[in-house]
């Protein structure tokens, strides 16, 4: 395959969305007992913040991430998420303007693009590529690729990869184990359920001091999604996956192209916003989603979240794709 700088936004064609999460009758009522104890917390509509806080409040993955993170005991529950959206107030991620990280994307050493076999956006970590100094700046650009990810995910999708290449990683350039304390604190507290797998790929016995520095950060959940250089071809389809490790896909990195790409695909205004069109879009999901609640998290619903991709050449087509899967759903309801 010839090389080139397309950015991977959608899954190869005929993807099977997986895992499937299908929730019994005990496990409805605690996801709607979690939906209206986070109702309780909400900011009021007069915050500049309040209508992106309901936004992912409203989010059909984000009440159910909280409870299987907790193993459904409802009271830690509501810890956790009470925690992750006081951290959200705090930090916006979803109004992190894309000039104020762009320059963290230079060098291309965290990278979006590709999906695995299940659906699942790959985000590529090459700390070798490290460009800038140690800043909050860094963590917000993590963040940004984070939302950026999730925005990337097709119907039914919850989690992502991470691969995380050591090829001409130094000492200098190598995180320090203080940073990536504060980046497994995001994931694991503030994005639960969201990590599907992680890979570690040419680790050289240099930085093997370094995993067992942040191992004692490291909760359970996380440890067990973790594969060091494992077969790739068994994750990832070929076309999908980047030539660096084997792949088809003969990915050239622009910064222009590459981030450009990523903000035109995701609908970013320049405030870090969503476009109109898409804002007015989500604002009305969020309404749908908050008068059908007790529908949304019904098992039936659950096992209707796998679905197959087809091709979606641009943001438009997919858009229209999940309106098609949420007419299917609708007369799926209908009939049962």
């Amino acid at each position: 395959m010839a090389k080139t700088t397309k950015v991977l936004t959608t899954p190869a064609p005929g993807t099977v969305v997986a895992p499937v999460h299908v929730y019994d009758d005990e496990q409805t009522a605690k996801l709607q007992e979690l939906r209206d104890y986070a109702a309780t917390l909400r900011l009021p509509d007069s915050d500049p913040y309040a209508q992106w806080e309901a936004r992912w409040l409203a989010k059909a993955d984000t009440v159910p991430r909280y409870l299987r993170a907790a193993k459904w005991k409802v009271d830690d529950a509501k810890k956790r998420i009470q925690g992750t959206i006081e951290w959200r107030r705090e930090f916006k991620p979803e109004l992190i303007p894309p000039e104020e990280v762009k320059i963290e994307a230079a060098t291309g050493k965290i990278i979006l693009t590709g999906f695995d076999v299940d659906g699942r956006p790959i985000i590529y970590m090459r700390p070798g590529r490290e460009n800038t100094e140690t800043s909050p700046r860094q963590l917000r650009h993590l963040v940004y690729v984070l939302e950026r990810a999730k925005d990337l995910m097709p119907p039914g999708q919850e989690s992502l990869m991470i691969i995380v290449d050591y090829k001409s990683t130094t000492l200098r350039t190598n995180p320090s184990i203080s940073v990536a304390r504060k980046v497994l604190t995001i994931l694991q507290h503030h994005y639960v359920e969201t990590l599907g797998r992680a890979i570690v790929v040419n680790l050289p016995l240099l930085l093997n001091f370094f995993y067992k520095g942040i191992s004692p950060f490291l909760d359970p959940v996380t440890r067990d999604k973790m594969r060091f250089n494992p077969d790739l071809f068994e994750l990832i389809p070929r076309a999908q996956l980047d030539a660096d490790f084997g792949g088809e896909y003969e990915f050239q990195f622009d910064h222009e192209v590459y981030w450009q790409t990523l903000i035109d695909a995701c609908g970013i205004a320049p405030d870090g916003t969503r476009v109109k069109e898409e804002a007015a879009s989500e604002t009305e999901s969020a309404h749908n989603a908050e008068t059908s609640s007790s529908e949304q998290f019904s098992p039936s619903h659950s096992s209707r979240s796998s679905v197959t991709m087809a091709a979606t050449p641009d943001v438009h087509d997919k858009v229209a794709y999940i309106a098609e899967v949420q007419a299917v759903n609708a007369e799926s309801t209908t009939v049962s």
